[in-house]
């Protein structure tokens, strides 16, 4: 299957496979692949690259920057393995190893643009062994070990043992469920070792205990009950973390007074620590109920290496869980505050303390957004909102410094000074509100462009005042929110602005004095919830040089 890569060689390398059939690229969500682009170069459908059994083309949708191959610009053109693909200013370089050359005389194939001659190759997956392969059908081998390895010398047993817990590592390897690891350790073993039950058993990080997590029997009629294993044994080897044998475990004077061992008729047991690191996190268990002296040196000595990787499939099983709940949980406090207060939360700021602070809040709301989205489907909408929402806030709520509280619908709440206090910040939320009008006339031309029925407009409020701001809910759950009269009131004037414009409180106006932007002082309002009217402000938005703004409002950030 060909595929594309961006940023090859460097720590951004990005890999995007190519499906058969028409494959769109753009700044849109709606692409098939999705490129972000700082530098904005690339148009929102950019272009499309059509896999044929005739071979691959990639076509310029009219794009403002246009689509470059090998450095020449197109209207459409065949790919070739190798080419180089620039779409604006973002480079792709096009694998497809079905187009790679072969020099049949020298047995050496080339790989175009690749400056390489390759004298061999071979695929990782096909040099693997099956490791069915390794083992014996029967129980016992003649070695007297209850290893199922195939091999009557030391150096072929060597081999296939060393092969077959290759085998095991790349069983293990994938990121499994840290839950699933447990059954699937226990599989292996009864296919490698003929024992009659074995258990695998972790340490409770609550109690400290060790817990049993998996086991399983050779005879599938056997009743199924955990309590069939040495506690003894198991405790012992978790505390010492050795492996060891007990040879006829009911004469073993270590665990003679085990009721286990007694009641169960235990002839022979083996237990290994699981031990990744420097510490045991639990222990792997087997027994054997027909005979004594049943186990030998290989046996252990194999169970113990099989335990090791055993413990580091699970201790990485451990750390990627982990690092799943740090992504979401990361995640999620990206989602909703700018990059500045997700580091001041992750060195340890305290958002469960409820505090006072003033604060600019800032409503901003789509003109005749019901009777525009009434005719389309329902995903369109969502698709539609995903797209103005993450140039509004990502594009300029977040870099101006605010922080998003909520979406509702097709509205946004965004606030500046809380839960992080700056001098400026009524200053860059006012300047939010102007690049959000700015971004919105240069997201309709770009849907125009692009011959998208819409467009649209929006309406923002801002005020400025004090909130009672904290976490709503729990610890575990992050829903920081601002509450009080001051919210309320920026609501009401968002409500009362129309389409296309920006209306401040007075309370705002006075924090923002000394930018001495274009402002239009309007007629008492009255808003519901208030018995007083209002003196609101239009922010005449379209005579503000944007550029001047946003380099200034970009030095203030930083500060």
């Amino acid at each position: 299957m060909p595929y594309i890569i961006q940023s090859q060689g460097t720590p951004h390398e990005r890999i995007c496979d190519l499906r058969h059939g028409v494959n769109t690229i753009g700044r849109g969500l709606d692409n098939s692949i999705v490129v972000e682009d700082d530098a904005r170069s690339l148009s929102r459908h950019h272009a499309e690259i059509q896999v044929t059994d005739k071979g691959l083309y990639v076509t310029d949708l009219n794009s403002s920057n246009g689509t470059f191959v090998n450095q020449v610009k197109i209207i459409q053109q065949k790919l070739n393995h190798g080419d180089l693909v620039q779409f604006g200013s973002v480079v792709f370089r096009l694998v497809d190893e079905s187009q790679s050359g072969d020099d049949s005389a020298s047995g050496q194939k080339v790989i175009p643009n690749s400056g390489l001659s390759i004298l061999m190759r071979v695929s990782p997956e096909k040099s693997r062994v099956n490791m069915q392969d390794l083992l014996k059908e029967q129980k016992l081998t003649t070695s007297g070990s209850v290893l199922m390895i195939q091999g009557t010398d030391e150096v072929q047993r060597t081999s296939a043992k060393l092969r077959v817990l290759l085998e095991v590592s790349q069983e293990l390897a994938s990121p499994e469920a840290y839950s699933a690891l447990p059954e699937k350790i226990l599989e292996l073993l009864l296919k490698i070792m003929s024992v009659d039950r074995a258990v695998l058993l972790l340490v409770d990080e609550k109690t400290g205990l060790l817990e049993p997590k998996a086991y399983r029997f050779s005879n599938p009629n056997a009743t199924a009950d955990l309590d069939f294993y040495s506690r003894k044994i198991t405790n012992f080897v978790f505390k010492q973390g050795d492996a060891i044998i007990s040879d006829d475990a009911s004469l073993d004077r270590r665990f003679d007074s085990s009721q286990s061992i007694i009641q169960q008729s235990i002839q022979a047991a083996m237990c290994a620590p699981l031990r990744p690191r420097d510490r045991t996190i639990g222990v792997l268990y087997v027994d054997n109920l027909s005979r004594g002296h049943a186990y030998h040196k290989e046996d252990l000595e194999f169970l113990s290496s099989l335990a090791n990787q055993a413990a580091i499939a699970i201790e990485n099983a451990h750390l990627y869980r982990n690092m799943q709940s740090e992504v979401i949980r990361r995640t999620k406090l990206e989602r909703f505050f700018p990059a500045a207060v997700s580091q001041k939360i992750e060195e340890g700021w305290d958002l469960n303390r409820i505090i006072d602070a003033e604060v600019t809040a800032l409503f901003s709301d789509i003109s005749g957004f019901t009777e525009m989205t009434a005719p389309m489907q329902p995903r369109k909408v969502l698709e539609f909102l995903n797209e103005y929402f993450k140039v509004m806030v990502e594009d300029i709520v977040f870099p101006f410094g605010g922080t998003l509280e909520k979406y509702i619908a097709d509205a946004l709440l965004a606030v500046w000074g809380s839960p992080y206090q700056k001098e400026d910040d009524a200053i860059m939320a006012v300047n939010a509100a102007i690049a959000m009008q700015w971004a919105m006339k240069q997201l309709n031309e770009d849907w125009t462009e692009q011959g998208r029925d819409l467009q649209i407009q929006i309406h923002i409020g801002l005020n400025t005042g004090m909130v009672a701001a904290g976490n709503i809910g729990s610890e575990n759950l992050i829903q920081y929110t601002n509450i009080g009269d001051t919210m309320n009131v920026a609501s009401r004037i968002c409500t009362a602005a129309k389409a296309g414009e920006v209306f401040i409180s007075e309370s705002t106006r006075t924090h923002i004095s000394s930018q001495n932007l274009p402002l239009e002082k309007l007629d008492l309002i009255r808003v519901k919830g208030k018995e007083e009217p209002l003196q609101l402000y239009r922010v005449l938005w379209k005579d503000v040089d944007v550029k001047e703004m946003l380099s200034k409002s970009k030095t203030s950030f930083s500060k």
